[in-house]
């Protein structure tokens, strides 16, 4: 594919996917690469191209003679970040949130633990670096900023591990982390509390304490939970 086919390629695949899952295309009876070529304007090489992706990541099979079809709910790739950003773009935003939560505070309060074994002091200094990018930028309401802070400290907590499946779901987390901000579910200038809990767990796993770095990390995640599920109490679920 040319760099221009990649570019529709993914422009195509963003518009697509959701549209696919909960909107006009979810109730057109037989869809194939013709469809495709004509609601979007773009040539049979994309088209198949955004098909393949879709197939990939569980959500589609496409077959000679019968065209292209939406696999069943329980054969999605759940953990495809593509996924999860469709998810909090639309109805099911609540929903996603809630599982990722979940999934949180499963894995990142042992992975904390993990770090505070096998961080590289290179590792530490980057925690360390991003809190205090945090610090700065939350204290000026500069949201975009912080955000790309909280994204560097969970995907270093999450590769100091030593974990590969860990570090695989860095994507994951920084797609909620980056869907919480766009989606204005985010106070305009981060809770200070929530600041001081990610420095706790940059100086425990500095410090080598993991008992210490499991605890601070799970009110991390609980107290995400608990920010979120206020602002869902009082905000609508998405775009239908």
């Amino acid at each position: 594919m040319t760099e221009t086919e990649r570019g529709l390629h993914l422009h195509v695949l963003e518009s697509m996917g959701p549209d696919l899952l909960w909107g006009g295309l979810r109730t057109v009876s037989q869809l194939r690469l013709e469809t495709i070529e004509e609601r979007y304007g773009v040539s049979r090489s994309v088209a198949r191209e955004v098909v393949r992706v879709l197939e990939s990541m569980g959500l589609v099979t496409s077959r000679p003679r019968v065209g292209i079809t939406l696999r069943p709910r329980d054969e999605w790739h759940f953990l495809d970040p593509r996924l999860i950003r469709w998810r909090l773009a639309g109805p099911e935003r609540a929903e996603q949130l809630r599982s990722i939560t979940d999934l949180r505070r499963g894995m990142e309060p042992i992975a904390a633990e993990l770090a505070a074994t096998h961080a590289s002091p290179e590792q530490c200094g980057a925690l360390t670096g991003a809190v205090i990018g945090m610090s700065v930028t939350g204290r000026e309401g500069d949201l975009p900023a912080y955000l790309a802070h909280d994204i560097e400290f969970h995907r270093t907590l999450l590769e100091a591990s030593g974990n590969e499946l860990f570090a695989s779901l860095a994507d994951v987390v920084a797609e909620v982390l980056i869907g919480r901000t766009q989606h204005h579910l985010m106070p305009e200038h981060p809770e200070p509390a929530a600041i001081r809990l990610h420095g706790d767990v940059a100086e425990a796993i500095s410090s080598r304490d993991p008992a210490r770095a499991r605890q601070s990390m799970g009110d991390i995640v609980s107290e995400a939970a608990h920010a979120v599920e206020a602002v869902l109490d009082h905000s609508p679920a998405g775009p239908a």
